[in-house]
């Protein structure tokens, strides 16, 4: 076991990095140095582009047979569907019956390209890296999918199981982390200049996409909604993270497995789940509210359970 100074030391690290550039993206909006337009371009880069390469090569690196973490993934995806089921029950008693699938996905669809990612690199370096591809590249799909599921439970909108695929499939995640996979599988060599261009554009993931939720933030609308941004931002930063973790301590993991497990879990209400209400006609402005608060609230969230878990030597 590590001391608790240790431990706290050890949290701090992974966590205030990525605080201090969220808040530099939330000063360098606060003065307009970058503005809406920047953030929806940057942010469209790093989706599409940026966060793509880092995860293709993080993946393509590494021999398939030095990755082990499919136990972990399939726990993930039975935790997730399990906590999705319970927060359903739970917002059953929510009213306006509309606003229940915008609290289930803030309260279960965490931020693990942008947020989750940059936790485990630096918790664990290009380990963690690799490690959290995979389960993202899983995960993500359930998310999606689970996603358009609760929305449409508490709209008049439909999506076909058609479309919920085709839209997985064409995820830049997904395909960055399929092509990883090929790549490794297949041994194919990548040519030296291949590899420096495309490890610039995946320099900039991280970085660049913490500077645009910083900027993205928006804490003037908190005042509405209250209520149900409070429960579904506990719900995100402390029982659906700490529950999943817990079963995930209880079947046997320990190490850098429990430690992606959490820190992924950990990560904040997911972006997309905004342009998903919006899209649908939703209420847009409780999903910005439970980003926001989660977003700042993650920090700590975090940091005290790296700090549990890394004083109790499971992590």
């Amino acid at each position: 076991m590590t001391t608790l100074l240790e431990s706290l030391g050890f949290s701090l690290t992974v966590t205030t990095p990525i605080f201090i550039v969220l808040l530099v993206g939330i000063f360098l909006k606060r003065i307009n140095f970058i503005n809406d337009s920047f953030i929806d371009v940057s942010s469209k880069v790093v989706f599409n582009i940026s966060l793509p390469l880092l995860l293709f090569f993080g993946i393509q690196k590494t021999p398939l047979e030095e990755v082990n973490n499919l136990p972990l993934i399939i726990y993930a995806a039975i935790a997730t569907i399990v906590v999705f089921v319970l927060l359903g029950l739970w917002a059953k008693r929510l009213e306006p019956a509309s606003d229940r699938g915008v609290f289930v996905q803030g309260a279960f669809r965490a931020n693990m390209g942008f947020i989750g990612l940059a936790y485990c690199v630096n918790a664990y370096g290009e380990a963690g890296l690799i490690a959290a591809s995979l389960y993202l590249g899983f995960i993500t799909g359930l998310y999606n999918v689970l996603s358009v599921i609760t929305l449409n439970r508490s709209s008049q909108v439909d999506q076909s199981v058609g479309k919920i695929i085709k839209g997985i499939a064409k995820n830049p995640l997904i395909i960055g982390i399929t092509a990883g996979l090929v790549v490794s599988a297949l041994h194919i060599p990548m040519p030296d200049f291949a590899a420096k261009t495309g490890q610039y554009f995946a320099n900039l993931a991280l970085p660049l996409a913490l500077i645009c939720t910083g900027g993205s933030l928006n804490f003037q609308e908190l005042k509405s909604n209250p209520n149900k941004t409070i429960y579904a931002t506990v719900s995100k930063l402390f029982i659906v993270p700490f529950a999943i973790t817990l079963g995930g301590i209880l079947v046997g993991f320990r190490g850098i497995d429990l430690g992606i497990l959490f820190l992924m879990c950990s990560a904040p209400t997911a972006s997309a789940s905004f342009i998903m209400v919006k899209g649908i006609g939703g209420n847009y402005k409780l999903a910005a509210n439970i980003i926001a608060l989660t977003s700042l609230g993650s920090l700590v969230s975090v940091s005290l359970g790296i700090m549990i878990l890394r004083s109790l030597g499971w992590m």
